[in-house]
């Protein structure tokens, strides 16, 4: 063995004794069909996390059910209970309901996840990103890749951007979670969290070798109203009409629905007319509005 694999075996063993400390928030609104598997595959990971906070946000089902079984099994699993809207609005719901949790947690962590109550994670999950965290310290963000079944076999989610990582299993190193203040209290979240990030000078890592199994495919139930709320997250983000539209017709298309479309710009007009509040500063938004033409300039090949 020469020194070069001396010392890549010294950094393996260095790090395998030094686990970063992954905590977990999973927010369950009638979770039945699903929330067992999740759990299960998280209880089945080659790197334990240290706690798992299951929220049982309203539900109606067997959810409560589900989680006390892991619980009464698992010590690091604990269920909360939180009482909310039973509408399925993209967004604040789920937010509320994953700080309903977070608040119950220590500040021992070194990562924090959200993540949804439908997904199958790999075994190595938690294993390979502790070790892309423990790799780079500039690393702020980390996630796999959505999977859904479609005709018998698991295809990646449509919605899925190789340089994204889905909001429904979002890692956050400590430090990065606490530089963009959290999770914003909106749709969008799930985006303006990654732009604040790179704001901040941290790295997005996407491991697409990590597929993770999404059983309920995204915006399955959301509410028919909450269409006119995205374009309400793009003016609040600070996009501006242009970026609006492209982001507009990008998931118009997506979802093949020029309704959709249509009541994106309807909500954009309706946020900046009534004057709503912006969720990221001035310089904030300069930051998002430039990063997203690079991208898009990018993707059409000028500049």
């Amino acid at each position: 063995m020469n020194l070069v694999d001396q010392t890549e075996k010294q950094k393996l063993l260095f790090k395998s004794s030094f686990p970063l400390n992954i905590y977990i928030v999973i927010p369950a609104h009638n979770e039945e069909t699903y929330l067992s598997k999740t759990l299960q595959s998280l209880v089945e990971q080659t790197f334990l996390p240290k706690k798992i906070i299951v929220v049982n946000d309203a539900s109606t089902d067997g959810t409560q059910k589900i989680i006390d079984q892991f619980s009464e099994k698992y010590s690091f699993i604990e269920g909360v209970l939180h009482i909310s809207k039973a509408m399925h609005e993209p967004g604040s719901k789920v937010i509320n309901a994953f700080y309903n949790g977070f608040e119950k947690l220590d500040t021992n962590f070194d990562i924090i996840c959200k993540y949804d109550a439908d997904l199958i994670f790999p075994k190595n999950y938690l294993e390979k990103i502790d070790a892309i965290f423990q790799d780079d310290p500039s690393v702020g963000m980390v996630g796999g890749f959505c999977y859904i079944e479609k005709d018998g076999e698991y295809i990646l989610e449509n919605l899925t951007n190789k340089d994204h990582i889905r909001g429904a299993l979002k890692a956050y190193r400590k430090k990065c979670f606490e530089q963009i203040n959290g999770l914003k209290n909106a749709i969008g979240w799930d985006t303006v969290d990654e732009t604040l990030a790179q704001y901040h000078g941290w790295k997005i890592i996407t491991d697409n070798s990590l597929h993770v199994k999404h059983l309920k495919p995204t915006g399955k139930f959301y509410a028919k109203a909450a269409r006119y709320r995205y374009g309400e997250a793009f003016y609040k983000m600070r996009y501006g009409f242009w970026l609006t539209t492209i982001a507009s017709a990008k998931l118009s298309s997506k979802k093949n629905s020029l309704q959709f479309f249509m009541d994106s710009l309807k909500g954009y007009s309706k946020a900046k007319k009534e004057k709503i509040d912006f969720i990221v500063s001035e310089s904030e938004g300069k930051f998002i509005r430039k990063l997203r033409w690079q991208n898009i300039k990018k993707k059409i090949g000028v500049g």
